[in-house]
C-alpha cells in the first residue's frame, strides 16, 4: 500500500473546478498585483485569527522578513528565539544584520521553553539590553506558551513577532483579566506571520504568506515595506522590499480558508487514531515511541464551544532507532521525514558566531529522534492503520 507523506492531489479534487474558475477570472481580468481579490482574503484572514489587520505578503519568509522591518531590527539588535524549527525563522534574523540568540525548547512539545527565556532576558537586560525582537515559533501546529511569553514582553517592554507559519487556526488558552480567552495563533503579539507553502494546512499553489496585527500603525508601516517603502508611489521614506502576494493566490486561499476547521477536525481525528493504535501495540508504554502531547486538550474540552488546541501540520513521534526505521518505512511505501535533522545553531552557515560553544540538548536531542508520519486530513483509517502496523513489525520483527 502506498501511503504519501502528503497528497494535495486529494484536497484538490473536490475543489478543483472552483479554483480554475476562480484563478481564469483573475487572468481574464488582467489584474495581476493586489487589487480586491487580495483585500477580500486579507479581510477574512483578519477575521478568522481575531486580529484587525492582515497584510498579504509573498511567503512565509517575507512575512518574517517585513514584520522585523517594520519594528526596525537591524545590525546591532538582537532576536530572542527558537533554535529548532525551519531556517527561514533565523535567516530573517540575519539577513536584517541582526543577532539570533537561542533559548532552548520544551522536550514535551518543542516550543520555546519561557523560562530560558526568562533567564536570558534578565541576563541581558543587566548587561547592554540589546535583546529587541522575540519571536516564538508554534511548531507543528500547538502553539507556544503564550501566557508566560507575553508576560516577559511586557515586562521588558519587547515586541513579540509570532512565527505561526504551521499554526493558522490553532488557539492558545490566553489569560486577559484573570478569565482564559482562546485566542489564534498569530493575534496575541505585535504582529502573526504566516505560510501558506503547499504542504501547509492552508496551502496556496506556489508561495504565499500573510502578517496579521492589531496596531494600525504597524499594519500601515508593513503595507509601505511590502512595496519598496513607497508611499505614495515613488516616494520612499524607508526602504522595503516586495513582498506581495498576487492574487491568484489570494483566490485559492480563499476558496480553501471556510474549509480549514473541517480540516483541522480530521487532522486531530488522525492524530488520535494513530495515538490510540500505537498505544494498542505497546511501544509506547514501553518508551519506544513517545507520542506527541496536546498540552491545552484538556482546557479545550472545558470550553463552551472547544477550540483548535492543535492543529497537527506534522504529527511527530520520539522514537528509538528513529533513522533505521524511516528507512524501514520508506521502504514499505510510507511517506515519512525529519522535522528538524540539524539545529539552526549548528547550521554550517552559523560557525564563526559564536555558536560551537552553545549547548543546546533539547533541541539537539529532538534532532537525533523525532520524525513526523502522513497526517493529512484525507490519510483515512485504512492508510493510518497499515502505518502502524509497519511500526510495529520494524520494532516487533
Amino acid at each position: 500500500m502506498h501511503v504519501p507523506l502528503l497528497d494535495l492531489k486529494e484536497q484538490l479534487a473536490p475543489l478543483r473546478d472552483e479554483i480554475v474558475a476562480a484563478v481564469t477570472e483573475v487572468i481574464d481580468s488582467t489584474q495581476y498585483i493586489l487589487g480586491p481579490k487580495v483585500e477580500v482574503l486579507e479581510a477574512n484572514v483578519a477575521a478568522y485569527c481575531g486580529a484587525n489587520h492582515a497584510i498579504g505578503v509573498a511567503s512565509g519568509t517575507d512575512a518574517l522578513l517585513a514584520a522585523l522591518m517594520a519594528l526596525d531590527i537591524g545590525p546591532g539588535d538582537k532576536v530572542l528565539t527558537t533554535p529548532y524549527t525551519f531556517f527561514a525563522t533565523v535567516g530573517c534574523i540575519l539577513r536584517l544584520g541582526a543577532e539570533p540568540v537561542f533559548a532552548d525548547i520544551d522536550p514535551v512539545t518543542y516550543n520555546i521553553n519561557p523560562e530560558q527565556m526568562a533567564e536570558i532576558l534578565h541576563a541581558d537586560a543587566k548587561a547592554e539590553r540589546r535583546i529587541k525582537a522575540i519571536i516564538p515559533v508554534h511548531l507543528y501546529g500547538q502553539c507556544a506558551d503564550m501566557n508566560r511569553i507575553m508576560a516577559l514582553s511586557r515586562e521588558y517592554g519587547i515586541p513579540v513577532v509570532e512565527d505561526a507559519a504551521q499554526a493558522i487556526g490553532a488557539a492558545y488558552p490566553m489569560e486577559v483579566d484573570g478569565k482564559v480567552v482562546w485566542q489564534k495563533a498569530g493575534a496575541m503579539g505585535a504582529a502573526g506571520c504566516f505560510s501558506f507553502f503547499p504542504s501547509k494546512n492552508l496551502g496556496c499553489v506556489g508561495d504565499g504568506g500573510m502578517i496579521v496585527c492589531n496596531d494600525p500603525e504597524l499594519a500601515e508601516r508593513i503595507k509601505i515595506i511590502r512595496v519598496h517603502g513607497g508611499a505614495p508611489k515613488y516616494h520612499h521614506g524607508v526602504v522595503g522590499g516586495n513582498f506581495r502576494i498576487d492574487p491568484i493566490q489570494a483566490v485559492v486561499l480563499d476558496i480553501k480558508l471556510p474549509h480549514l476547521p473541517a480540516w483541522h477536525q480530521a487532522r486531530r481525528a488522525n492524530a488520535e487514531n494513530y495515538s490510540r493504535l500505537l498505544r494498542e501495540t505497546g511501544l509506547v508504554g514501553e518508551g519506544v515511541v513517545t507520542l506527541p502531547e496536546a498540552v491545552y486538550r484538556a482546557q479545550a474540552e472545558q470550553a463552551p464551544d472547544g477550540a483548535d488546541y492543535h492543529i497537527y501540520n506534522q504529527f511527530v513521534l520520539r522514537v528509538e532507532k528513529r533513522d533505521e526505521l524511516i528507512k524501514y518505512l520508506h521502504g514499505q511505501d510510507i511517506g515519512c521525514e525529519i522535522y528538524y535533522p540539524i539545529p539552526l545553531h549548528r547550521q554550517a552557515c552559523m560557525a564563526g558566531r559564536g555558536f560551537d560553544r552553545v549547548f543546546l540538548p533539547e533541541a539537539e536531542q529532538a534532532a537525533l529522534q523525532t520524525m513526523a508520519l502522513p497526517i493529512f486530513p484525507e490519510l483515512g483509517e485504512e492508510r493510518l492503520q497499515y502505518v502502524v502496523e509497519k511500526i510495529n513489525s520494524f520494532y516487533r520483527g
